[in-house]
Parts: C-alpha cells; sequence; structure tokens
C-alpha cells in the first residue's frame, strides 16, 4: 500500500481509501451488514487504513457499520474521513433530493451546515463511530442558505476542541475553495472522477495543485461501470440509484464495453482485473491523491487493495489516455 499525505497537514491516507456508501445500503439496493464488517476488515488488514464514510449514507447505517468493524483495532492507525451537512431528520437549507431510506420510507434530504447543526452531527457521529476524534472532517455538499465562513469557522472550533483533526469539503468549486480556506485550513477536495467523468481537470486540478490541496477521487469506477462486470440490459435492484444514471445506458455500457476491451490485454499483461488497473491509472493522475473504493464483500476489498502492486509506465499511462480520447459517452438520458 501507498500512504500519502493530505495537503499540508500531518495526515497519512492508503492511496486506496474504503469507501462506505455502498455499505450503508442507501441507494445501493440494500446490504448484508456482516458482509460489510468483513469488508471493511479485510480491507484493513491488506493495508487499507483510510475509510470514508457520512451520516446520510443509510442514515448513520453506514458510521455505525465502520464503528463495530474497527472496534479493537489500533485507534492511530487507522483514519477515519467522515462527512456533514446533509440531513434527513431537519427541514432546513438547501433541500436535495426526496429518497427513500434503507427501510423504504420516503424522506426528504436538505444541505445545511449551519453551526448548531454541525455540532450535533459531529457528535453523533463520534457516537456512532465509537471514537472521540475525526481525522477528516468534510462538508458533503455546498449550502447555499449558510456563509462558508460560518461552517468553516465551526469546524475550526471542533479542531480546537479536539473532535476533529483537520478539515476537508467535497464537490467544491474553486470559489468555494478560496473563501472556504480564509476560516480553517482546507487540506482536501472530494469530488466525483473516473476515466468517463474527467472534468474537474479543467479548473479543480490545476486549482488544487497550485494550492496544496488534495483532491479525493470518488467514484472512480464510475459506481462499478468501470469493473467490466455490468453488461447490456443491466437490472438493477430496487433502490438502486444507478438505474438512473446515463452512464448506464444500454448505449453507454455498450461504448464503454468496447474501450474496455482494448485495454484489458495490458490488465492480463499486469495479472490484474479491470478494476484494479483502473483504480491504479487514477491515482496515477495529475492532483489526485486517494482513490475512494467500496466493496460489498471480503474478496472485492482485498482486490481493490492489490491494485497498488501494479506499475504503469508513462507509456502504459499514454496508451490508456489514448483509448480514452476515443471513447465519448451520450451524457443524456
Amino acid at each position: 500500500m501507498e500512504y500519502r499525505k493530505l495537503g499540508n497537514s500531518n495526515l497519512k491516507v492508503s492511496s486506496i481509501t474504503f469507501g462506505a456508501w455502498a455499505a450503508g445500503g442507501w441507494m445501493w439496493g440494500g446490504t448484508e451488514r456482516k458482509d460489510a464488517i468483513k469488508a471493511i476488515r479485510a480491507a484493513y488488514y491488506s493495508g487499507v487504513t483510510s475509510i470514508d464514510t457520512a451520516p446520510i449514507y443509510g442514515q448513520g447505517n453506514s458510521e455505525e457499520i465502520v464503528g463495530e468493524a474497527i472496534k479493537g483495532f489500533p485507534r492511530d492507525k487507522i483514519q477515519i474521513l467522515t462527512k456533514y451537512g446533509m440531513r434527513w431528520d431537519l427541514a432546513k437549507g438547501d433541500f436535495a433530493f426526496q429518497s427513500a431510506d434503507t427501510k423504504g420510507k420516503k424522506i426528504d434530504i436538505y444541505k445545511y451546515a449551519g453551526k448548531e447543526s454541525i455540532i450535533k452531527e459531529c457528535e453523533d457521529s463520534l457516537h456512532r463511530l465509537g471514537t472521540d476524534y475525526i481525522d477528516l472532517y468534510q462538508i458533503h455538499w455546498p449550502d447555499t442558505t449558510t456563509p462558508i465562513g460560518e461552517t468553516m469557522e465551526t469546524v475550526a472550533l471542533l479542531i480546537k476542541q479536539g473532535k476533529v483533526r483537520y478539515a476537508g469539503v467535497c464537490n467544491y468549486n474553486t470559489a468555494q475553495l478560496q473563501e472556504a480556506g480564509k476560516y480553517v485550513n482546507i487540506v482536501s477536495n472530494q469530488v466525483p472522477y473516473s476515466m468517463v467523468l474527467r472534468d474537474i481537470e479543467e479548473d479543480i486540478v490545476p486549482w488544487c495543485l497550485d494550492h496544496n490541496t488534495s483532491i479525493l477521487a470518488y467514484s472512480p469506477l464510475e459506481r462499478g461501470l468501470l469493473t467490466g462486470k455490468i453488461k447490456q440490459g443491466h437490472i438493477f435492484k430496487d433502490g438502486d440509484h444507478r438505474s438512473d444514471l446515463y452512464f448506464y445506458t444500454d448505449e453507454n455500457i455498450k461504448k464503454t464495453s468496447a474501450f474496455l476491451e482494448k485495454i484489458k490485454p495490458l490488465a492480463v499483461k499486469k495479472n490484474a482485473t479491470l478494476a484494479q488497473l483502473v483504480l491504479r491509472w487514477t491515482i496515477e493522475q495529475p492532483g489526485i491523491t486517494i482513490a475512494l473504493a467500496g466493496a460489498r464483500n471480503e474478496k472485492q476489498a482485498v482486490e481493490n487493495a492489490l491494485a497498488l502492486t501494479i506499475n504503469l509506465s508513462r507509456e502504459e499511462v499514454n496508451f490508456i489516455n489514448q483509448e480514452l480520447s476515443l471513447l465519448q459517452l451520450a451524457n443524456q438520458k
């Protein structure tokens, strides 16, 4: 495993970090708690010491699973990355969308990051995770109803109190990053990035490189699309959000599958799976510090970790990039 420092902090994280969204079950067609716990533990024993979660993932379920999974492990050897600013139990802030919880009940999701809300969320997360501090505390989505200064000053207070070590953001643009940095040291920005979604290369990546801010790439496998396991006509389980994403139209699955077939010989040459090759490529890109990778079971968790055993030459990266330049997905469903 490779460990990389976040921004100008002293916090080192595993370059493949366990993404625990699916572990919470919400929007992924359910989850098996025992399998999720085993997956996190298998990842840890494979060198994946960093775990990214959030309260909204299963409405607390993901954080509870993470807390149970790491129980008994040395706390200073694990890096907990969690978030705040998405409420399903408070109708305040920016309305995000309507969803269903893990039991099928309709819930309204709001993006809200006011001071009192953050303080409450932090205490709730600490309790669910079974810890007395969070290594990286990230706003989940921008909240236009709360001044960025209020939000970030609150996180600065939590850092002063020892409940949080470092501040990060998610889904922030460059202007928001600039503003947030006036109030607290922002060490990272977590944003979507994959072989088929590279728009951050235009502005976010250059800004973060210039300001020593790490980029945490989420959905690097594009929610499973880039594993090569999803074929045309795939039927998702009820409650799986992927059924509504344009990446998963038959046309785009066909195009992506054709691209993956072109780079598959390189994966074979490396004795690797397509998913491992994609993860390795991701963290080789400029500005990308870590790739978040979820796992439903022990086997997937170990496979994700083994992506770090692959070495890619500059010529091989260029070959993948050349093939990618020919891939044009239809961006509307």
